[in-house]
């Protein structure tokens, strides 16, 4: 049985840490974006009444 020891340097360890965050929060503001998206299709927001105020 062999063991394979890799090593990743301190930039590359953090510059793949970095990816992997970016990568997470860019999935997760999309599926918002998209999820609001379809929930403004079925919400309806209530109008505002005029104001009709002679001044």
């Amino acid at each position: 049985m062999q063991l394979f020891l890799l090593y990743i340097d301190p930039g590359s360890g953090s510059y793949l840490v970095q990816v992997i965050a970016a990568a997470v929060v860019g999935i997760a503001l999309f599926f918002k974006n998209i999820k609001l998206y379809i929930r403004a299709l079925f919400t309806r927001t209530p109008k505002k009444p005029k104001d009709n105020s002679t001044a």
